[in-house]
């Protein structure tokens, strides 16, 4: 009988805030999503709360299965996933589509499945664990400028290639791989000079892309959400404004469930700006336990790092745990007006597909390294002759 029961393993506590995350996510889709059965009439909120359920539950099947993979899998696939990924963002960026009238180039449509898949999401989560891999392996080496080579490559090939169509994701990605960088004791004079010739090659490719026609306009599009983010003026300034009125509508309790105004006024209420009609129908406590709740996921992930019995484990955890917290703070920041308009979606309360899959495969990953963990403890029987590359736990992660 126990053999038959689906064997859920790793932190209880990561499992415990994934599912009230996700629980919660039904209520404040449910609600934002009247303003999308309004807008197109073809579909109704309970197509897209069915839809939603269909990611979640994938999501779900995602983290089963990844965390049940031993985590020493994962730098392996991570090289492959790399190369596959290079290859996506090129047939993307070569094949973008319009959807709903707006520049869709970051996004890939699947005929069949009906679906479109941001694969700059994808990218930047094996990107991370690649770096993770990288880290490990050669930690116990000097790093120089010359073999620093195998980072760089990979880094600025799928930098390059999401940064045209998508130029804030590239932005906190490359800020993601700095960070990595750095807790893997990666020399911070390299990533000086890594960030600098950052600089200058956007620079150049913003200069080049001015000059040409068919381009241009992601130009323009940067230009505006960053002048908008300080004038009064703008369509993301108009959807920063109706956010700020939903928060302060909402006060300290809320206006209840489901009684959200700025709903049918926000066109990204399901995803980018969902964290404004939270908090007008829940208040400011309601803004608050989101906020907690993923401090919390924070804080667990920190833990697991830092008990890790290997030191590609500790930076995995600390790479996939940190893009996914760091990209909710993103969503909220913008919607109080903190960080200009990006497009980052809050992880497992919004609606999508791709942004649910990838965030579920962080998870997976994490949950996979708290599961080898404590079986290591539980054998209390170390495999001494790992290599030291790999079996180091990484002391510098701390909270």
């Amino acid at each position: 009988m126990s053999n038959s029961k689906i064997n859920i393993e790793g932190d209880k506590g990561i499992w415990g805030i994934l599912l009230i995350i996700m629980l919660g996510s039904f209520l404040s889709v449910y609600s934002a999503s009247a303003n999308l059965a309004f807008v197109y009439g073809k579909v109704s909120v309970g197509q897209i709360l069915s839809k939603h359920a269909m990611f979640l539950l994938v999501g779900l099947g995602l983290i089963y299965v990844i965390h049940r993979v031993p985590h020493k899998y994962f730098g392996p696939i991570s090289v492959m996933g790399v190369v596959i990924s290079i290859i996506l963002l090129i047939f993307t960026l070569r094949s973008g589509q319009q959807i709903d009238g707006a520049n869709a180039s970051r996004w890939l449509r699947v005929p069949f499945l009906g679906i479109s898949l941001q694969t700059s999401a994808f990218a930047g989560f094996v990107l991370l664990l690649y770096i993770a891999r990288t880290l490990s392996k050669r930690h116990a080496h000097e790093w120089t400028l010359k073999n620093s080579w195998v980072i760089y490559v990979p880094m600025g090939l799928v930098l390059l290639l999401i940064f045209p169509a998508n130029f804030s994701t590239a932005a906190l990605l490359f800020f993601s791989c700095a960070l990595v960088l750095f807790v893997g004791k990666y020399p911070l004079k390299f990533i000086g000079v890594m960030s600098g010739g950052g600089v200058v090659l956007a620079g150049l490719f913003v200069l080049t892309v001015t000059m040409m026609p068919n381009m241009s306009h992601r130009v323009d599009t940067w230009k505006s959400r960053i002048s908008s983010f300080s004038s009064a003026e703008g369509t993301d300034n108009y959807q920063v404004n109706k956010a700020k009125m939903a928060i302060s509508n909402g006060g300290v309790l809320g206006q209840g469930p489901g009684k959200s105004v700025q709903k049918n006024f926000l066109p990204q209420s399901t995803s980018d700006f969902i964290y404004a009609i939270i908090v007008e129908e829940y208040g400011l406590v309601g803004g608050f336990t989101v906020i907690v709740l993923y401090l919390m996921l924070w804080i667990r992930i920190v833990r697991i790092a830092q008990r890790a019995t290997s030191y590609f484990g500790s930076l995995a955890a600390f790479a996939a745990g940190f893009a996914l917290v760091f990209q909710a703070f993103v969503n909220m920041s913008v919607a109080v007006n903190i960080f200009p308009v990006t497009g980052q979606t809050l992880p497992l309360l919004s609606a999508g597909g791709s942004s649910i899959w990838v965030s579920c495969m962080a998870l997976g990953v994490i949950l996979s390294i708290s599961r080898d963990t404590k079986q290591a403890n539980s054998e209390s029987n170390p495999d001494a002759s790992a290599s030291a590359s790999d079996d180091q736990p990484l002391t510098p992660v701390a909270s």
